[in-house]
């Protein structure tokens, strides 16, 4: 009970993954409060922030069992410790909804990052090439989430109610319209019409409308998105 009666603390950056479980908190219903990471000032390389997430990286959920940075990793322990966004143990999807939690975590968001941040991964004479190459990598892992996951998880993946699996998936599609500002363009999410769907889907949610509010986003901001006016802080 000790885990109902704390609240958490989101260390959060807006328009960062740390959205992905602020919403998580809110479909929760659970106490949570938050906390920014000012990355104005670099805030997530200082002494005081790697003492609780040693790689600076955003988010951070503070937790009575200690500080987790993994988003994929926090929505697994919040599921497992308040239900509803992943199968319990021993049901029929856990090993498939697993599995593609661990797909859009390690394959589909580590793509995404590389792209955001290609300047990391090589000299500047690659980096037009090296886009490329992540944009096509990007696309098929959009198309198999589309055409094999979401039918194999209609409970799990664009069901009723609101899934870990969708809340990463639709804040991934939504940086990938929106950033970088300089490659913008090149995804339409028409082309996912199911993850189109789950997009849509979520934007009729009440944690939804709490995250536009808390972060200064529009009122569409996986299906129409737009660059956020955060009331702190900054998504750059």
């Amino acid at each position: 009970m000790g885990h109902m009666s704390t609240p958490y603390i989101l260390h959060y950056a807006p328009d960062n993954a740390s959205l992905i479980i602020r919403l998580a908190l809110e479909e929760l219903g659970v106490a949570y409060r938050t906390r920014l990471v000012d990355r104005r000032v670099s805030e997530q390389s200082s002494t005081a922030y790697r003492a609780l997430n040693p790689a600076g990286r955003i988010p951070t959920l503070e937790t009575p069992d200690g500080p987790i940075s993994e988003t994929g990793a926090i929505l697994l322990w919040l599921s497992d410790w308040h239900g509803g966004l992943l199968p319990a143990v021993n049901t029929p999807d856990r090993a498939a909804a697993l599995n593609w939690l661990f797909f859009v975590s390690n394959t589909l968001h580590a793509d995404v990052a590389k792209l955001f941040y290609v300047h990391r991964y090589g000299p500047p004479d690659c980096h037009s090439a090296m886009s490329a190459a992540l944009r096509a990598r990007i696309s098929e892992h959009l198309a198999i989430l589309d055409q094999d996951a979401v039918p194999r998880l209609p409970l799990w993946f664009g069901g009723e109610n609101p899934s870990a699996l969708d809340i990463y998936v639709a804040a991934i599609l939504r940086w990938l319209q929106l950033y970088p500002a300089s490659g913008r363009g090149w995804l339409n999410i028409s082309t996912y019409p199911k993850l189109a769907a789950i997009c849509a889907g979520l934007e009729t949610r009440d944690s939804v409308a709490e995250l536009c509010k808390a972060e200064g986003m529009a009122p569409h901001p996986f299906t129409k998105p737009d660059y956020p006016n955060p009331p702190e802080g900054s998504s750059l």
